[in-house]
């Protein structure tokens, strides 16, 4: 396990998710102050640029209406990387304990368990005698 590369790439998707977080942000802020440009950037948006956040920004650019938008974006994606990620390694690291302890003890219940067919008593023996025989 690399765990170098495992941070890099968990750090170029949360990048990534700022940024489409950012985008978001400022559209909802332009559907009230200019809903022209807030449709614009959604439907630039719109077509799985927001893949890359950096590919997604270097195209914004080359865009006559992006350019205005593009310092927007980088600062509101700064500002929401400092507001969370500070909190974020504790709350993944707790996060990923309560999952991984509910999803044991789910398991732990499957496998513990009994099927119908385990609880027929011996092979050949009419259930139906066997719990008459008990009641």
């Amino acid at each position: 396990m690399n765990s170098k590369k495992i941070a890099q790439d968990t750090a170029k998707v949360l990048q990534d998710y700022l940024t489409y977080q950012a985008v978001k942000v400022i559209v909802a802020q332009l559907t009230e102050t200019n809903p022209g440009e807030a449709i614009w950037l959604r439907q630039y948006s719109s077509d799985g640029k927001l893949q890359d956040g950096e590919a997604y920004i270097e195209g914004l650019m080359s865009e006559i209406e992006g350019k205005k938008l593009v310092i927007r974006i980088l600062t509101v994606r700064d500002d929401l990387a400092e507001q969370v990620l500070e909190y974020l390694p504790e709350m993944v690291s707790t996060s990923i304990k309560q999952a991984n302890l509910a999803h044991r003890r789910h398991l732990l219940e499957r496998l513990t368990q009994s099927s119908p067919e385990a609880d027929i008593a011996e092979p050949g023996v009419d259930a139906n005698e066997y719990s008459d025989e008990n009641k």
